[in-house]
């Protein structure tokens, strides 16, 4: 596992400083605009992956990685591994569109998978609705909210070709904890069957999409509630 640390054409070194889901704290900020000060950081750019990009004289870097990590902050990790996750801000309080919390959901998979080694960089998107503003179908793997804490999965998608490709939907309305299930044999499936530095989405043209599905019982979707049932106890003040 590689970290995103790279030289630049001008002589720069750049640090790929990644937060949870790209949110961080005030101090966080606060923090890092002092090390920004103090080292004579001479750019800082926000990426599409809702990192943040630092340049930095190579003297220097060791000294802004550390201070990086005191915040509670890390390098983002690169090359053959699971990357950041990206998630909108969708959840009840932050968006009134937002049919799921996928920034909790994408903070919990970050957590869990993000630095972990794979054949080729891995890329997941959680969207808190159909709009799908993190381009879910553009990920390796894709988790969009479709309402009552369940979730629509697309699997196999990328857009950093000449030839992209639209991830591929195999999972409709399935609970919480089938996404992690879901994730967890998609993985296992794609290091198992990948030759070296092949993407997801071109296994799955070599291969078909059936190696890569999990058991149907994953892919089953979360029952609906009875309508009566939930008129009635709203009639009767009960909680859902």
């Amino acid at each position: 596992m590689g970290e995103g640390y790279f030289k630049q054409r001008n002589g720069l070194y750049v640090l790929d400083v990644m937060g949870a889901c790209g949110l961080m704290t005030g101090e966080q900020f606060r923090g890092l605009a002092a090390a920004v000060a103090e080292l004579g950081v001479p750019a800082v750019k926000l990426t599409t992956r809702q990192t943040v990009v630092l340049l930095v004289p190579e003297e220097k870097a060791a000294a802004l990685k550390a201070a990086v990590e005191s915040l509670g902050l890390r390098v983002a990790p690169y090359h053959n591994v699971v990357r950041p996750v990206m998630a909108c801000p969708g959840s009840a309080d932050l968006c009134p569109r937002a049919l799921g919390n996928a920034l909790a959901l994408g903070q919990a998979l970050q957590e869990r998978y993000t630095g972990q080694e794979v054949p080729k960089d891995f890329k997941i998107s959680v969207a808190g609705c159909p709009r799908g503003c993190t381009e879910p179908y553009c990920a390796d793997f894709g988790v969009v909210a479709a309402g009552g804490e369940t979730y629509n999965v697309a699997i196999g998608g990328f857009g950093g070709s000449s030839r992209p490709r639209h991830g591929e939907l195999i999972a409709r309305r399935v609970p919480r904890d089938a996404v992690f299930a879901i994730l967890d044999h998609v993985l296992e499936r794609y290091r198992a069957l990948a030759q070296p530095r092949e993407k997801l989405g071109r296994a799955v043209e070599r291969l078909g999409l059936e190696a890569f599905l999990p058991p149907a019982q994953l892919l089953r979707p979360a029952e609906e509630p009875d309508p009566v049932l939930l008129e009635l106890k709203a009639f009767l003040g009960a909680p859902e």
